[in-house]
């Protein structure tokens, strides 16, 4: 019986360039943890090779014949953990920048019935932050506020961060094979998640550099991120606020955004008659352009507010049940 009585925790692994380090990192995996899952992603090294070396029982190793990316070997993770019928998840990554000794406090929260997902926050050390390479911090700042509308996770920071543990309760109710495959997988992630309404919450948590180079590329992810946001945005509010529910947010959003067009596309009719006559556009013109987009804008001001107050809380999977000899009950994290 682990330090965490019953509950069965595993932790997987995208391996892709990372013979060097892997070793290292599957060294550190504490005992606690009842399975090691290795997605070597079409590695050109010998990356797989590595892991067949180690001598621990706990270690599977999944091999994909076509790289697809950190996504696709999460999906493949996720879905031998559910087939193993672990319980906790948690998400490193193979290239030794996520200190193992940090696995606990991401799954404490979940076993105590409070989140259904615990990342991990660089921003909270401000020396560790310092050692972060400046366009990693550029890239994460210019993305978290767009990464918070999209999912709905305003009170979340560094969005980016794929050092996290998960409820495999909550991957069940995942289509796993439509998570994002390559570098959008953290916030498509969260999108994913958001839309089902999991709580999610933050732990500090610091990262290592060391002598990696980071393949993340700035202008790709200002160029392509975006547009993938704002259609995550659009799926999060179908679903949270039309589909699952109809609340007040609902009312704000079908009034304001027609409101909001129907006073722009009235604005620049008016202009181009303007334009096309020679004569001023009258008082009343103005008002019947000028007040939908004054409406419309402050009933979506008023949507992101509600919105905002409508962070996933409570989580959706059920409490572990803990015996004397592991973990004292510790409620279902509802009160």
């Amino acid at each position: 019986m682990s330090d965490f009585g019953n509950v069965k925790i595993g932790v997987v692994i995208p391996a892709y360039r990372v013979a060097t380090k892997i070793e290292t990192v599957l060294a550190g995996i504490p005992g606690f943890v009842h399975s090691v899952i290795v997605v070597e992603d079409a590695s050109p090294d010998d990356t797989a090779e590595k892991v067949c070396a180690i001598d621990d029982p706990r270690i599977t190793l999944i091999r994909h014949p076509v790289n697809q990316g950190v996504g696709g070997a999460m999906a493949s993770g996720f879905a031998e953990a559910i087939r193993q019928k672990l319980d906790i998840v948690v998400k490193m990554d193979g290239d030794d920048q996520m200190d193992p000794k940090c696995i606990k406090q991401l799954i404490d929260p979940l076993v105590e019935g409070k989140a259904d997902m615990a990342k991990g926050n660089r921003y909270h050390d401000l020396n560790a932050l310092r050692q972060m390479p400046k366009r990693r911090i550029l890239g994460n700042a210019g993305l978290t506020f767009l990464v918070k509308l999209a999912s709905g996770y305003w009170s979340m920071f560094d969005p980016t961060n794929g050092y996290f543990a998960i409820r495999t309760d909550i991957l069940r109710r995942l289509d796993l094979d439509a998570l994002p495959k390559r570098y959008f997988f953290e916030s498509g992630f969260l999108i994913q998640l958001g839309i089902i309404g999991a709580a999610v919450q933050d732990i500090p948590i610091p990262a290592r550099y060391g002598d990696e180079i980071s393949s993340l590329s700035i202008w790709k992810t200002l160029v392509e991120f975006p547009p993938r946001l704002c259609w995550g945005l659009f799926r999060r509010l179908v679903w949270r606020y039309f589909v699952y529910d109809f609340s007040a947010v609902s009312v704000f959003l079908f009034l304001g955004f027609p409101g909001l067009l129907w006073g722009i596309w009235g604005g620049f009719t008016a202009l181009e008659r303007m334009r096309i006559t020679g004569e001023p556009a009258s008082a009343g013109t103005v008002m019947l352009a000028a007040m939908p987009i004054i409406l419309g804008f402050q009933m979506i001001l008023q949507a992101i507010v509600v919105d905002i107050g409508n962070v996933p809380r409570l989580p959706l999977s059920t409490p572990f049940d803990h015996d004397n000899d592991g973990l004292s009950d510790r409620g279902d994290g509802n009160e």
